[in-house]
């Protein structure tokens, strides 16, 4: 069977989908997104990190 991504906006949107879906007998899953502003830290970091912009500390230092 095929496989169909719905995206809802706002929380009413999804409850609305999940009444549906379970109205139908459809089986589902629900999965978390990041937030988009954490993603882009993280990207951003990653790409410093390989521009030669990060630190590195050894294990044993870092509690001093």
């Amino acid at each position: 069977m095929k496989i169909i991504t719905a995206k809802p906006k706002n929380k009413a949107q999804l409850k609305a989908l999940k009444a549906f879906v379970k109205a139908l007998k459809i089986e589902y899953s629900v999965e978390k997104s990041y937030n988009k502003k954490f993603v882009k830290k993280i990207l951003e970091g990653k790409k410093q990190v390989r521009a030669g912009k990060g630190v590195q500390i050894n294990v044993e230092d870092m509690w001093k």
